[in-house]
């Protein structure tokens, strides 16, 4: 296991990572909402990059795992400012493998930073989820107290209660991707499990319509759920960014 290291951010966040020494292009994990870099896919990528030689990063948002900050006090804007310190302070290209949320976040850092990309594999990609699934899916009473209370609480299947803010919803309409032109000049390679629970295959075909680039795939796993994490799974994320890192070169 690589030792745990901390990036400082411009606004003073300590951003926890894990580094793995290796060739370029980088692979860079970017998790999703709630989730931290001990996740069964990011352990399993980084394993792979040892056996392959290959520079790995993974790291937790501010308010996730071993990072500073609480949950509540983030938001979209925040964690791909935390994504793209972790991106500034590698050498070199860098594929990034977004899962949902991540996906999210790893878009914005393709929009931002295109130069910086080899390419970019998303797994359950959850695009605009605050605004196409949080907020339109809150009924009257949670919109209400979205707006009196500040913050809304959600079930979830995974652990306690997601406490979802108004700071939350209103800046992911700041960092919405799928509302303007998105060019993705480099492979990517979209997975998407079709009994995914969480995030439905057509966030994927929209996904895949929306972008502009001329190696885009999409691959639809049929039975797999949103964590896309057995071992069929597995071995296809590391299929697409092997695939990716190999298109990359030419």
């Amino acid at each position: 296991m690589s030792e745990i290291s901390f990036l400082e951010t411009q606004t003073g966040r300590q951003i926890a990572y894990h580094q793995t020494p290796g060739t370029s292009p980088g692979v860079m994990f970017l998790g999703g909402f709630k989730s931290d870099m001990n996740g069964t896919k990011a352990v399993a990528l980084e394993t792979w990059a040892r056996r392959t030689g290959r520079g790995f990063v993974r790291f937790d948002y501010s308010g996730h795992g071993a990072s500073s900050e609480a949950f509540t006090d983030g938001c979209i804007g925040d964690w791909a400012a935390d994504a793209g310190a972790v991106l500034d302070m590698l050498e070199g290209p860098q594929l990034l493998v977004g899962s949902s949320m991540g996906g999210w976040i790893a878009l914005l850092l393709a929009r931002a930073q295109p130069e910086r990309l080899a390419g970019l594999v998303t797994i359950a990609a959850a695009p605009d989820f605050t605004e196409d699934s949080m907020w339109a899916g809150f009924d009257v009473a949670q919109r209400a107290a979205l707006e009196a209370d500040g913050q809304v609480s959600l079930p979830s299947d995974y652990d306690e209660p997601y406490i979802i803010t108004r700071r939350l919803i209103e800046d992911g309409r700041d960092h919405l991707v799928l509302r303007s032109p998105l060019q993705l000049p480099f492979p990517v390679r979209f997975l998407q499990g079709t009994a995914d629970a969480d995030v439905d295959k057509s966030v994927a075909l929209r996904l895949l319509e929306h972008s502009e680039g001329a190696d885009m795939r999409l691959t639809l796993v049929d039975g797999a759920d949103h964590r896309f994490s057995d071992e069929g799974c597995l071995k296809l994320i590391e299929a697409a960014v092997t695939e990716a890192l190999e298109l990359s070169k030419t």
